[in-house]
């Protein structure tokens, strides 16, 4: 058993979490919900030995223990998988799967790694998660969804006591999530105690035996699934909250701003066609692994493309770059905003200003006073919870840093937004307030391609959906046409 009792932790000017204390056992898979800011990761990191509490005690066994450091944690059988992937790029999946754990040769080759023995250990891991993955692969080589099943897999290969597992199916196909699924059920068998952290509360009936919810730093309670239907679980994390539809004063013109032709990429995808009208909100469903994000990376300039064409406004974009991207009207929201959206090191204000130095610069030449009038307006616009724009932008929830990265590229005056898994990793509040942010943006012509593997939130949000299978778009639905369970098995590779 591991518990965590009257765990206090005080930053200057804030209390992340006041007075918690809930235990977790051997053979129950535990879920910890809440908002964005509610305390979940700062928990997490006190009882991973990443961060020490103000106050409070951790017990593991009945005794009381003091986890300094991940080292600490880890002796103690304590291994976590956190949301922001953590693998060596230019490492091989086996690399990283065993990583300081490589096997060696023996006798004069023991300074040698003993690379078949190193491939044979990772595919043995891997096999257990029933997904085919090239062990002898770069990580930087994988989409999300593999690299998400690599970090779960080194950190079970560890045959840990206890697993903390933070977001762990953000970024999974629903083959990779019921394989992972299947495995927890595993290591529950095994008297593993398991700690799962998601936004995704219908999960909660797939996996979890008891589930804890936390609310700006305090422990509102811990139920068991049983008693838990979606009504309460709601009204503990959030009190109220309003769910918006999609507003009936959206107008689109009937005016293509975006035209792709035949848009091909070897291996990704193939002849791409549709067009983006002004003010729509185009919704693109498909599985992991579609080609959904390679195209719009493809369609931003940031991939090249092999054939086809982008024209934009009626002109031709030849050989689209991110910079001529921007500067033609078109933002990019990538999927990953940790590596690819936001520089974590950096400040709010110059992660807002990254994308429209040129706007607000005179002769390449910005002063600090011009950037934070230009912030603060944004800041007060998205609502986006910070105490200081001068603060880092890795301090701040994960709805707070996805409205950054939406800020940074609203401050360019876009045309067209290519929204990637905008809402991954963030709660049910935060969801709601970016759909309102892609609505507005509709009602003033501005226009949004919205991929999301929440097929509810394409119902929900888009005017129109494609459905993209094996890199090609094969079908064109309404969302008021079917119900999310349709939309699924329309996804669906056969």
């Amino acid at each position: 058993m591991l518990q965590a009792v009257n765990i206090r932790k005080e930053y200057p000017g804030t209390v992340a979490l006041e007075k918690v204390s809930v235990k977790f056992e051997e053979g129950v898979v535990h879920a910890l919900i809440g908002k964005n800011g509610a305390g979940k990761t700062t928990l997490v990191k006190i009882l991973a030995g990443a961060i020490q509490p103000t106050e409070g005690k951790i017990i593991i066994d009945g005794e009381e223990v003091e986890l300094r450091s991940p080292r600490d944690a880890f002796d103690k059988g304590i291994t976590t998988v956190y949301q922001e992937l953590s693998l060596v790029p230019y490492l091989s999946v086996a690399e990283n799967i065993l990583l300081g754990r490589w096997p060696r040769g023996k006798g004069f080759r023991r300074n040698v790694i003993d690379w078949q023995e190193l491939w044979a250990r990772a595919e043995s891991i891997l096999s257990e998660f029933q997904v085919d993955i090239d062990v002898k692969k770069k990580a930087l080589e994988l989409g999300v969804g593999d690299q998400q099943v690599i970090e779960i897999a080194k950190a079970m290969s560890f045959n840990p006591s206890v697993i903390m597992l933070d977001e762990p199916t953000s970024a999974l196909s629903h083959y990779e999530k019921k394989n992972l699924f299947d495995l927890i059920g595993k290591l529950k068998e095994k008297g593993v105690a398991i700690i799962y952290i998601t936004h995704r509360l219908r999960e909660l009936y797939e996996i979890a035996d008891r589930v804890t919810v936390l609310r700006d730093g305090n422990h509102i309670g811990t139920i068991e699934m049983e008693e838990a239907n979606p009504s309460r679980i709601a009204q503990m994390m959030f009190g109220k909250v309003e769910q918006r539809k999609r507003p009936t004063d959206l107008k689109v013109e009937k005016k293509p701003v975006l035209e792709v032709h035949n848009l091909s990429s070897k291996d990704k995808f193939n002849e791409v066609n549709f067009d983006l009208y002004k003010g729509e909100v185009l919704g693109i469903a498909g599985m992991v692994g579609s080609g959904r994000t390679e195209l719009l990376k493809a369609i931003f300039g940031a991939e090249p493309f092999d054939e086809g064409k982008i024209i934009l406004d009626g002109s031709p974009i030849k050989v689209p770059t991110p910079s001529k991207m921007r500067d033609s009207g078109v933002a990019l929201i990538p999927e990953n905003r940790k590596e690819e959206g936001l520089v974590l090191v950096l400040s709010t204000r110059a992660n807002m200003c990254l994308a429209s130095l040129k706007q607000i610069s005179t002769n390449g030449i910005t002063t600090k006073a011009r950037e934070t009038t230009m912030v603060n307006k944004t800041v007060k616009k998205l609502d986006i919870q910070v105490a200081d724009i001068e603060q880092s932008v890795s301090s701040l929830s994960g709805g707070n840093q996805q409205k950054v990265a939406v800020g940074n590229w609203l401050n360019t005056n876009p045309k067209v937004i290519l929204f990637d898994e905008p809402t991954r990793g963030i709660d049910v509040q935060a969801k709601q307030q970016i759909f309102q942010i892609i609505w507005n943006l509709s009602r003033k012509g501005i226009s949004s391609i919205f991929v999301s593997t929440e097929l509810e939130e394409l119902i929900e949000v888009c005017h129109r959906i494609l459905i993209m299978k094996k890199g090609r778009i094969v079908n064109e639905v309404k969302p008021e046409d079917l119900s999310a369970n349709e939309l699924l098995v329309q996804c669906m590779e056969k």
